[in-house]
């Protein structure tokens, strides 16, 4: 009997396995597709998922026509940033919340937390006026302070749970050695604790990397757009290209499922581990 079994909990996995990738799949391989078909080929009744003729036609409008490295630049930019910030910011106030006696600590998270449950959409028109009354529209600088706003609370969450499962005795240990509170840091924790970054670092990245509406917001001109709003201004009053919207979308999306391909054993133990108080 349970040498029937085990093969059908064998298939069962395996059929169940199938139809998420294809699920979740699906789409990306559709846009994939339709960036090398031609025009013809997308409005006709019978659309197919194999390109007939294969064209690379829309890769060179978005790049040529619509300079889309531009905003592939500005978003690199932004996004590089906005992480950085966030794994310096928040591994330090987790670190403090965590290592360091301080009263209220979780109410002081939930305060955190609470800041990134309002919804962007309340929060534009005021972040513009600050935006406007500073001088900082059209700037790095004004989405950088925005999407380290965004990111941070998730940051400062994952990490401080992180930084509760590693032991107290490291940090006996190493007050016995001499090594500083700030040592204590940069020297010993934060290098325990890389799948905890790296999972927090891609999160913060991927946050800034497709954010759309303050990019929309705070910025007018392609010198400073990031790639949600550059895309967004590939569709002109009568037409919509979406052989190019699908190329630069095909574009745009494989440097991230490259990132989380080969992060992915950090990834799984940051999120674990991290769930596991030792």
């Amino acid at each position: 009997m349970n040498d029937t079994r085990l093969p059908l909990q064998t298939v069962a996995i395996y059929l169940g396995a199938l139809l998420i990738f294809v699920w979740s799949g699906g789409p990306f391989i559709w846009q994939f597709s339709t960036s090398f078909q031609l025009d013809k080929a997308l409005t006709s009744g019978s659309p197919s998922l194999i390109p007939h003729p294969f064209t690379l036609e829309h890769y060179y409008n978005a790049f040529v026509e619509k300079q889309l490295h531009r905003y592939v630049w500005n978003s690199l930019v932004v996004s590089l940033a906005t992480t950085f910030l966030c794994l310096f910011v928040g591994s330090l106030a987790a670190f403090a919340l965590s290592r360091l006696n301080i009263k209220g600590r979780f109410g002081i998270l939930m305060v955190i937390l609470s800041v990134s449950m309002f919804p962007q959409i309340a929060l534009v028109g005021p972040l513009y006026l600050v935006a406007t009354n500073l001088g900082l529209l059209d700037t790095y600088t004004a989405l950088i302070i925005t999407y380290l706003a965004l990111g941070l609370p998730l940051v400062t969450w994952v990490l401080f749970g992180y930084f509760e499962t590693l032991p107290r005795e490291i940090d006996e240990a190493a007050r016995m050695d001499g090594v500083s509170v700030p040592g204590l840091l940069w020297r010993i924790i934060l290098p325990m604790s890389l799948p905890s970054l790296v999972t927090t670092g891609l999160l913060a990245f991927i946050t800034a990397w497709n954010e759309f509406l303050f990019a929309l917001a705070f910025t007018s001109n392609i010198d400073r757009q990031t790639i949600p709003v550059g895309i967004a201004n590939f569709t002109n009053l009568y037409y919509v290209p979406w052989g190019d919207i699908a190329a630069a979308s095909a574009v745009v999306t494989v440097p991230l499922i490259l990132l989380v391909l080969f992060f992915q054993r950090h990834i799984i133990e940051g999120l674990t581990q991290g769930g596991v108080k030792e």
